[in-house]
């Protein structure tokens, strides 16, 4: 599972224009980054608490408020990237986040 580059595909809103991508060197590192991508939300909605605090429900609940989200993820012995979805990046989530709390 390590070093399988990831390319998050995002859009905010409706709009087409909110389309983006985040690419990372592995899928740890893409969950870290979606986590990243959810703080500064809310540091941006609450400029002015200093410490904020989320569960998983309430990640899960940026990510479903989302108009699309999914990540391709490079498999080496196909020389292919895997799209895969939203129910797949929220199970990613919570392996990655346990295992930080280990």
């Amino acid at each position: 599972m390590a070093n399988r580059h990831t390319i998050v595909l995002m859009q905010t809103s409706q709009n087409r224009a909110t389309r983006t991508f985040m690419d990372y060197d592995s899928i740890s590192q893409a969950m870290d980054g979606i986590c990243a991508l959810y703080e500064r939300k809310l540091k941006d909605l609450n400029p002015a608490n200093r410490n904020i605090t989320y569960d998983i429900g309430d990640l899960y609940n940026f990510i479903d408020g989302l108009a699309d989200m999914s990540a391709l993820v490079y498999d080496h012995s196909i020389q292919a990237y895997l799209p895969n979805d939203r129910q797949w990046i929220k199970q990613r989530l919570i392996q990655h986040l346990k295992k930080l709390a280990h």
